[in-house]
């Protein structure tokens, strides 16, 4: 079956949905994007991604060209389509097409597209076996924040991560604190206390993060938002990261350091099952 994606009001065969060359998406990554999780055929945590996405464009001056509810009749549309039962639904909000010039038109007026992509984040092996991250300097842009899609820092850090037989990169900024992965967000545990890097310009406010971050607030399990080294990261008891194509999945290495045992820690195995009834209770 052809894959259908929506381009700015319709649903087209994948094949046949084009952008201009002139989009400021492809001629200054001028655009924001937002991924939200596919579960049993629904959406998870539909509410806390479209917060998220409508924060991004307003911190870059772009006027959503869809209201919340229509974008989730596109979301369900697009899901009924493609017969997804499990993965992600990719929205991408680029300013518009103009002549390249710095400074935008003030009638510019923006592009929406959206796709859906298979994945089974429950079935996912590593979640027996752990994980392991390679470190990486953080050479993004000030504000990580925003969710755009200027993503070579990332995709600069995850393919150095994979040539170095990694699941993921960890990177670390110019006073060696950890900041996040190239997708998802880190969590360690020392002494039974979750320890994850503050919200800031700094990092992206993953909306798994803040699942995570809130269930263990109802669950009784100890956290603090606190920056920490990598070398703190690497003699940890248990690590994991977080994100809406991985859930919450144990790190049993970094770098050439076994994490604690090195195999999945008790805690983030807990936390995984904790998250996964939070993503069904949140299907809509």
């Amino acid at each position: 079956m052809a894959r259908i994606v929506y381009l700015n009001g319709d649903y087209l065969p994948a094949d046949k949905a084009r952008i201009s060359i002139f989009d400021r998406a492809v001629t200054f990554a001028d655009a924001i994007y937002e991924v939200a999780g596919v579960l049993d055929g629904k959406l998870i945590d539909f509410e806390h991604h479209m917060q998220r996405y409508f924060n991004s464009l307003a911190k870059l001056d772009i006027e959503s060209p869809l209201e919340q509810q229509q974008i989730l009749d596109a979301f369900r549309q697009l899901v009924e389509r493609n017969q997804l039962d499990e993965g992600l639904v990719y929205m991408q909000v680029t300013r518009g097409v103009a002549e390249r010039d710095f400074v935008w038109p003030e009638d510019i007026k923006p592009n929406v597209f959206m796709f859906t992509q298979p994945k089974a984040p429950i079935e996912n092996e590593a979640a027996g076996t752990g994980i392991s991250l390679a470190s990486t300097p953080d050479i993004r842009w000030a504000r990580r924040d925003i969710k755009s899609v200027n993503l070579l820092a990332q995709v600069l850090a995850k393919k150095a991560a994979h040539d170095a037989g990694a699941y993921e990169a960890l990177m670390i900024d110019a006073e060696g604190y950890v900041t996040e992965c190239g997708s998802t967000s880190f969590f360690i545990v020392k002494d039974d206390l979750i320890l994850t890097r503050p919200l800031s310009n700094d990092i992206l406010p993953g909306v798994t993060r803040r699942a995570v971050v809130a269930l263990c607030n109802t669950h009784g399990v100890r956290l603090v938002e606190s920056r920490f080294t990598l070398d703190e990261a690497k003699t940890a008891d248990e690590a994991f990261i977080s994100g809406a194509s991985t859930y919450v999945l144990p790190v049993v290495k970094i770098d050439d350091q076994e994490i604690g045992s090195g195999i999945p820690g008790e805690l983030s195995l807990r936390l995984r099952e904790i998250y996964i009834d939070y993503a069904r209770a949140s299907l809509v």
